[in-house]
């Protein structure tokens, strides 16, 4: 059983079912190398609700997306078998409540060694992500792009668990080894923050840093930290400049462009990747669509660098620990 879109070139290609990139929704764990899910809860941000519509938006935008990806040379459904499956269930309003739940849904995904791709929802929900995969796999390394570190103690009244926290949360249980995580493309933050921040491991890479060094530099410096270890990938959309992003809760100027984003996920093409969210997607904020757009083209691009190891054989062993964490 392989699992791709069916070309039907008798019908618009903006017709059907709202699938990621025409996808069979199939809820099933058998024959997948991925699975794509929504995680439609935004309880988690202190600033605009509305992130639980994103997977909707973003899949709507993904229709058009071809299944071939000139920069990876791959036909992604030829290399690769995936579903949409759907979005996992939650209960809204109640944080901790849908961590747990979301966390049980998705242990078998990566004890079976199945890659979810999951579009967020606010950048809480990877907290939940990593805590399954951590469960299979041990402490995971973390490639971070982001406007934002989201290693605040507490940032609303004391609580701990908010769409800024989640990566504070991740090092204190113990599921995220921040020897191999790097963090890209920082530029909101105190100068202690930083300080703190990079204390707790975290290699960090601002804005700043990313000028002066250069993309080239920043891929290097990914992969060095990176290595083969096993890692999740989170993308918060407000790593794009406004222009490219205006639909979302904490946008961030001088931020990057699309054709950067897709170059800095090419440059990571090889990595033992074990998991991808993409999150903070706020389509009542941009009318226009275009935030949603580009995140349907970045997750492509993660689909894309899962083919593209698959064609050219990049196999890591991943033995699963099935941890106790």
């Amino acid at each position: 059983m392989h699992y791709k879109p069916e070309a039907n070139y008798e019908e618009a290609g903006f017709t059907g079912i709202r699938t990621f990139m025409h996808l069979p929704h199939v809820k099933t764990m058998d024959h997948i190398d991925y699975a794509i899910m929504g995680h439609a809860f935004d309880t988690g941000v202190t600033s605009a609700p509305g992130a639980r519509f994103g997977p909707e938006a973003i899949r709507s935008r993904s229709m058009r997306i071809s299944s071939y990806d000139a920069a990876f040379d791959v036909e992604v459904f030829e290399d690769l078998s995936g579903v949409d499956y759907g979005d996992l269930s939650i209960t809204p309003g109640f944080i901790e409540e849908n961590y747990e739940q979301v966390e049980e849904q998705l242990v078998p995904f990566f004890s079976k060694k199945i890659v979810p791709i999951i579009l967020g929802g606010d950048h809480s929900v990877s907290l939940p992500h990593l805590r399954a995969a951590a469960k299979a796999y041990g402490p995971v390394s973390l490639l971070h792009f982001d406007a934002h570190s989201d290693t605040w103690d507490s940032s609303f009244q004391g609580k701990k668990y908010t769409h800024a926290t989640m990566f504070r949360r991740a090092v204190e249980e113990g599921i995220v080894n921040t020897e191999t995580s790097i963090q890209i493309g920082m530029r909101q933050y105190s100068k202690q923050h930083l300080i703190e921040n990079r204390e707790l491991g975290y290699e960090v890479i601002t804005a700043l840093d990313f000028r002066e060094m250069g993309i080239k530099e920043v891929i290097k410096r990914a992969n060095q930290r990176i290595g083969n270890t096993p890692t999740f990938l989170t993308f918060d959309i407000d790593f794009l400049d406004p222009t490219y992003a205006p639909g979302t809760g904490t946008p961030e100027v001088g931020g990057f462009t699309n054709t950067e984003a897709f170059e800095l996920l090419r440059g990571v093409a090889g990595g033992n990747f074990i998991g991808f969210d993409l999150v903070e997607v706020l389509p009542d904020r941009d009318p226009a669509g275009t935030t949603a757009l580009n995140a349907a083209h970045v997750a492509s691009k993660f689909l894309a660098l899962l083919a593209y190891n698959k064609k050219h054989s990049i196999v890591h062993s991943n033995e699963l620990t099935h941890s106790k964490i």
